[in-house]
């Protein structure tokens, strides 16, 4: 393969965007050990590994659909897609994306001899929505559902499954563990779209940016932030008070996110934020680990 198009195939993939499907999987697998004492290394790297194929061909799906339907246009603020950019055919992209979820249903079929048909209610819907986001008669991308999305999947139905594949139980602190990851999951969402919002007004993308506005999505990110770190007290009522201090990189990351979207016109500028975003992400589970092996 040139070195221009692996290059081109490394941008498709959004290697930025990972820590969304990493983040879920390492911290469930933290709660299932802290719960129960158990790990299994194969299963966690089954999971983690069909995680970030989804993550990846959901990548591929986007950049391909998104250029077919004309949202990635020159005005385009955020990182350059293959697709719309001609350094890769659609028929590559989606090729691609379609490799990517063929690799994700072979560590499903692993998941699925140790845990049975409950990874088939798992695998199957996020299978589809890898192209679904974006893509099919009902794009959740376009509706404004993107936010949902992110913290259903992302959190709850990928903290709660890998809980599951670890442990063969469905714990409440595992749809804790989900709302917060999901919500600190949604805030790059929300980061990216308001950065698009002029672009997607134009080109049919109806995210709550181009719905309700620059002031109504600032309003939403600080909104999934504080809950995030709201959260983080009903570990104490689980009778893990460690774990809250997981919220600490809310706090201390949370106020820049929010005072950048708010005194900031959307430009370069949301890019950093963005990787503020992750780096957020990383470190909340990066201190749940901690605190789950310390406390």
């Amino acid at each position: 393969m040139p070195a221009s198009t692996l290059h081109a195939c490394l941008l498709a993939a959004r290697p930025k965007t990972l820590p969304a499907a990493v983040v879920p999987v390492w911290a469930a697998c933290v709660l299932a050990w802290k719960l129960t004492g158990v790990f299994h290394l194969t299963l966690a790297l089954c999971t983690l590994g069909g995680a970030v194929a989804i993550q990846i061909a959901t990548n591929f799906f986007n950049d391909a659909i998104d250029s077919h339907k004309g949202a990635d246009t020159a005005r385009r603020l955020g990182p350059k897609r293959v697709t719309a950019s001609g350094l890769l055919s659609p028929r590559v992209v989606l090729g691609l994306a379609l490799g990517f979820l063929l690799l994700a249903a072979g560590f499903g079929s692993v998941l699925y001899q140790a845990r049975g048909w409950p990874i088939l209610i798992i695998g199957g819907p996020s299978l589809f929505l890898a192209y679904g986001y974006t893509g099919g008669p009902f794009p959740l991308a376009y509706r404004g559902l993107g936010e949902v999305f992110v913290i259903l999947f992302f959190g709850f139905v990928a903290v709660a499954g890998t809980v599951f594949i670890q442990t063969g139980t469905w714990p409440p602190a595992a749809g804790l563990l989900g709302l917060q990851i999901g919500l600190l999951s949604a805030v790059l969402i929300s980061i990216n779209n308001l950065r698009d919002r002029a672009e997607d007004a134009t080109t049919g993308k109806r995210t709550l940016a181009v719905r309700f506005g620059h002031q109504a999505a600032v309003a939403v990110i600080a909104t999934e932030l504080v809950l995030a770190a709201a959260a983080g007290g009903a570990w104490i009522a689980l009778g893990l008070p460690w774990l809250a201090l997981a919220g600490l990189p809310i706090v201390l990351l949370g106020w820049r996110i929010v005072h950048g979207v708010r005194t900031s016109a959307p430009g370069p500028i949301y890019n950093r934020l963005l990787a503020l975003g992750g780096v957020l992400l990383l470190m909340f589970a990066g201190i749940f680990h901690l605190a789950a092996a310390l406390g």
